[in-house]
Order: C-alpha cells, then sequence, then structure tokens
C-alpha cells in the first residue's frame, strides 16, 4: 500500500482530493478528563474562579475545529457545515464529544479530534489552580460517515 501523504522522494505531501465527489462528511470523536472530587464539586457549583468550565470548553472546541488546518500541516481546509461539542460533568471527571460535519472531498475526523482535545486542554487550563492530578484519557474517533448528496 503506498503512503498517501509522501512523494515520490520521500517528502511529506498533502494529498490532491480534486478528483474526489464531494459527499457529507461526519466524523464524531470523544474524550474523557479526570479530576479530583473537589474539583468536579467546583465544576458542578460553578465556582470555578475562571468560569463557566463546561460552556467555555465547548467554545474552545468549536473554536480549535474551524482552525484545525492552521495546526495539523497536511491537513485540508475545510467548508464546515456543523461543529457540535458537548461537555459534560460525570462523577470522576469531564466527558467532551464533538461531532463535525462538512459537505466536500475530504473526511472530518481530525476536526472531531482537535475539538475534543482542545476542549479537554481547556478544562485543564480552567482547573489547573485546584487540581494537580488532572488526566486526560480515552481520546477517540468514535464514528466516521460519508453519505452520497
Amino acid at each position: 500500500m503506498a503512503l498517501t501523504h509522501i512523494d515520490n522522494k520521500g517528502k511529506a505531501n498533502m494529498v490532491d482530493v480534486a478528483h474526489k465527489t464531494p459527499q457529507l462528511r461526519i466524523a464524531i470523536a470523544q474524550g474523557f478528563i479526570k479530576l479530583s472530587e473537589a474539583t468536579v464539586k467546583l465544576i458542578s457549583d460553578n465556582q470555578m474562579k475562571k468560569g463557566d468550565v463546561l460552556t467555555v470548553s465547548e467554545i474552545a472546541g468549536i473554536q480549535a475545529a474551524k482552525r484545525t488546518s492552521d495546526l495539523i500541516p497536511l491537513c485540508h481546509p475545510l467548508q464546515i457545515t456543523k461543529i457540535k461539542v458537548k461537555s459534560s460533568l460525570e462523577k470522576t471527571g469531564v466527558r467532551v464529544k464533538a461531532e463535525v460535519r462538512s459537505i466536500g472531498q475530504t473526511g472530518v475526523e481530525m476536526e472531531a479530534l482537535t475539538a475534543v482535545q482542545i476542549a479537554l486542554l481547556n478544562v485543564y487550563d480552567m482547573c489547573k489552580a485546584v487540581d494537580k492530578n488532572m488526566i486526560m484519557e480515552n481520546i477517540f474517533l468514535e464514528e466516521k460517515q460519508k453519505i452520497d448528496i
């Protein structure tokens, strides 16, 4: 199998997707950040000094998905049609789930994963003053779809 992101001289290469038919592309990713019980309570009571952790994290994830091609060198800039980021407080931390949609010639997996990572990093940033043992984990692509339009 040929490597698609390497040219004939072994150099990095952005894949040309011009020949591909536009399709509805959907990707869903998720991840988790473990927090102390005290930190979970502060978030639940909206008592973090930096503000509403869940809402700000969702906004950070949305912004990140839109900037993915600026962060990952061989990632195509895309016309994204929908970004949904949901941060939910659980007993041991925060789960973030992101869904990204686009009509185009390449997938949106990287955008969904970037949204999750940055949303989790935002939780870390907003909680670092009170929790020194946070762990981001289980970040993965849950689903991807291509639908003919």
